[in-house]
This record gives C-alpha cells, sequence and structure tokens, in this order.
C-alpha cells in the first residue's frame, strides 16, 4: 500500500469514526422528545403540578442533551486529534 493511499483510507477511517461517535445524539434527541410528551400529558392531566413537572424535565433534558454533547466532543477529538 502506498503512502498516499493509506493517508487517503485513515482520513476516510477518521470521518467514518467520527459519524459513529454522533450516532448517540440519535438516543438523546429521541429521549428529549419523548420526555417533552411526557411533560406536556402529565401537565394536562394535572395542571397544579406544573411547576413541579417543569423543573424535572428541564433537569432531565439537561442530562440528556450532556449525552448529546460527549458525542460531539468525542466525534471532533477522532477529527482533529486523533
Amino acid at each position: 500500500m502506498t503512502p498516499e493511499v493509506a493517508s487517503i483510507l485513515v482520513v476516510g477511517l477518521k470521518f467514518l469514526g467520527a459519524g459513529l461517535a454522533m450516532v448517540g445524539t440519535l438516543g438523546a434527541g429521541l429521549g428529549i422528545g419523548i420526555l417533552g410528551s411526557g411533560a406536556v400529558q402529565g401537565i394536562a392531566r394535572n395542571p397544579d403540578a406544573a411547576g413541579a413537572i417543569q423543573i424535572n424535565m428541564i433537569l432531565a433534558i439537561a442530562f440528556a442533551e450532556a449525552v448529546a454533547i460527549y458525542a460531539l466532543v468525542v466525534a471532533m477529538l477522532i477529527l482533529f486529534v486523533g
């Protein structure tokens, strides 16, 4: 294998690895959607508990979003450091 082909292969595999690392964002997006749906249903069923539901929803969304940010950081590390 020539050095040119090897360097092209390495770059291609970096892009593939970064793309696979971003698969984690699918779970975070799905989780945030489910959380929002559940919160709206809970508030619709019990409007008096809206404050408590919203606080817990925002906290859970922050944790789910953190997973997506970690996936993004890993993808950036693969692309620019690896």
